[in-house]
């Protein structure tokens, strides 16, 4: 870790801390599921489990009143920008919405409610246009409700009644988004442990039949899979390439479901989602590649490394530090308390145990095909140092660009504005893998300017 990143660490807790008690001097103080035997063939609704129960953390416990005076400080995006990354797939339509959550949320117990009633209201516009013929409509509102509905689940780390009641709010709004898209769309669900993991599997626009690439593409921990794909000019199907939209163990509605981080489960469902996409005779069983962000670059890692068959890895806003201490230790308290939900731990102390276990070590060791990494050189969940010593163990055609002052979600930034933007760059590199077109393997370094400064991997 460079010294400059240890800086903008300290400076971005201390500003933190500094808005927190801005606020505070103004006395604003905020006082498992069911087995599915099979791979369902049509929307089912899961159903709360008997031994959910909620987890608690000490850092939770002991700072929630600061989290809440964070929030009323810095907004619904103190950890990250959520209002961004849910609004970018719903297009300009939404804007509005979105600006109104950030308005109303003042402390944590807000986010559930805000994004609910926006969800409710996008759901009944939806309905009154489809009765009303307005099929386009429709479309767009249902797709948005959609996407509140799964954010307003977020806040729930246990599987009580209403995290479930959202979850099948939220399903079945995208199943009838799905019936009005301009693509195919269609609800996928991939054998797992006597289970299923839920996905979404989209055709470009326009497909007439043939084996064409695809990719699948991970959300990170607090991302669904029904914000993966763009409800219009989607990066990926624009460019002739199918998606599984998918969340792996113990992601979002997986955790619903019962399913649970590991590194051997991710292994496992590397090898079960390649399973099922090389079966699909839409696609081309040797041109499958895997996108992932933030966690969903650790998950992404691990599944390509035991599964020899995917073409490509493309992963950004790194979660590549072993035993990921510092996002679970120095970052927001949800962070932990969300992952221990994923991962099916209550007591801290064994998960504490049990998150040395996430890390790449043994396994990118084994990745032989192209590697991409997007990545903040400010990354404050996960310090780049880690990320280069990735880098340095990778066996593999490997490119890692690095943006100037970029945080963990990339973006945001100089660097990201005026040089290659980060998720054009990675569908293009993608797109160009599964095309079998060759590389250089290099590390590029994007400045405040725009400009690329590149240096070759030996």
């Amino acid at each position: 870790m460079t010294r400059g990143n240890v800086d903008r660490r300290q400076f971005l807790q201390s500003a933190t801390l500094v808005a927190t008690a801005a606020t505070a001097a103004t006395g604003a103080l905020a006082a498992d599921a069911p087995s599915v035997e099979k791979a369902p063939r049509r929307t089912r609704s899961a159903q709360p489990s008997a031994g959910s129960e909620a987890v608690q953390t000490r850092r939770w416990t002991e700072q929630r009143w600061l989290l809440d005076n964070t929030i009323r400080a810095v907004g619904v995006d103190w950890d990250q920008p959520r209002s961004v990354n849910y609004n970018a797939p719903c297009g300009p339509e939404a804007n509005a919405d979105f600006a109104a959550i950030r308005q109303r949320v003042q402390k944590f117990a807000d986010i559930s409610p805000a994004f609910e009633s926006t969800a409710r209201r996008r759901e009944a516009k939806a309905r009154a246009a489809e009765e009303a013929g307005e099929l386009v409509t429709a479309r767009a509102n249902y797709f948005m409700a959609a996407v509140h509905y799964a954010a307003s689940q977020w806040p729930f780390d246990e599987n009580n009644e209403k995290n479930v009641s959202l979850n099948n709010r939220k399903r079945e709004c995208y199943t009838k988004y799905a019936k009005l898209a301009d693509h195919r769309v269609e609800a996928a669900w991939i054998p797992f442990q006597g289970k299923a993991l839920p996905g979404w599997f989209h055709l470009p626009p326009g497909y007439q039949g043939g084996r064409i690439p695809a990719v699948w593409t991970i959300p990170g921990m607090d991302g669904f899979k029904e914000a993966n794909v763009a409800m219009y000019g989607d990066r990926f199907l624009s460019r002739g390439i199918a998606v599984l939209a998918l969340e792996g163990p113990g992601q979002y509605e997986s955790a619903v479901l019962g399913h649970r981080v590991s590194a051997p489960n991710w292994v496992a469902a590397g090898r079960a989602v390649m399973d099922w996409l090389a079966a699909r005779a839409e696609i081309d069983s040797a041109r499958i590649g895997i996108v992932g962000s933030s966690f969903g670059s650790l998950f992404g890692t691990i599944a390509v490394a035991g599964e020899p068959r995917y073409r490509a890895v493309a992963v950004s806003g790194t979660c590549l530090e072993p035993g990921c201490h510092t996002i679970f230790e120095e970052a927001s308290p949800t962070f932990k308390k969300r992952f221990m939900y994923m991962s099916g731990f209550t007591d801290e102390d064994r998960f504490d145990e049990f998150r040395k276990t996430l890390t790449w070590e043994g396994h990118a060791e084994k990745i032989r095909v192209p590697y991409l990494c997007l990545a903040g050189e400010a990354d404050e969940l996960s310090p780049l140092e880690h990320t280069e010593r990735l880098f340095k163990t990778l066996q593999c055609p490997r490119q890692l660009v690095v943006y100037q002052d970029s945080r963990h979600s990339v973006g945001g930034a100089p660097s990201a504005n005026l040089g290659p933007t980060p998720s054009v760059l990675a569908a293009d590199w993608m797109s160009a893998r599964l095309s079998g077109k060759p590389f250089a393997s290099e590390r590029w370094y994007v400045e405040g300017s725009g400009r690329v400064a590149k240096t070759g991997y030996a």
